[in-house]
């Protein structure tokens, strides 16, 4: 988006947080379930949002690119439509927070979201070439 509509067009938002639930499937087109979202590893960005902040909290990275602390390379939890609640230390990326996002929302713990309506899984010949990025 940033090549498409340049830099100053385009908002990147990263999202953590520190423990709680989520509503994920076990692969794509797998049907959704509550699962468990354990603490954040040590030392990760979820687990140093909770020490300083302990609180739900934006940071508007931008206007903290300076901060030594915040350049740091840690681990961020992916969290999305697939996830892995046993195998969490394959679900972290190294991550520096003011080069990957513009802001950060984190949330110390977050709960399930009810899904409107459940979405029917796709055969395999339905699913468009671009799959899952749909461009």
């Amino acid at each position: 988006m940033r090549t498409q509509h340049g830099p100053d067009d385009v908002v990147l938002v990263g999202f953590g947080s520190y423990q709680g639930s989520v509503i994920a499937g076990r692969e794509w087109e797998a049907p959704l379930q509550r699962m468990p979202l354990p603490p954040a590893r040590p030392g990760s960005w979820e687990d140093v949002c909770h020490q300083a902040f302990a609180q739900d909290t934006l940071l508007l990275l931008s206007r903290l690119e300076a901060t030594p602390v915040l350049n740091q390379r840690r681990g961020h939890r992916a969290v999305g439509v697939v996830y892995h609640p046993e195998a969490e230390i394959g679900n972290y990326v190294p991550t520096v927070l003011p080069r990957r996002y513009d802001a950060f929302l984190y949330l110390d713990t977050t709960q399930a979201l009810h899904p409107l309506r459940d979405v029917p899984a796709r055969s395999q010949a339905d699913v468009p070439e671009t799959y899952p990025s749909g461009v």
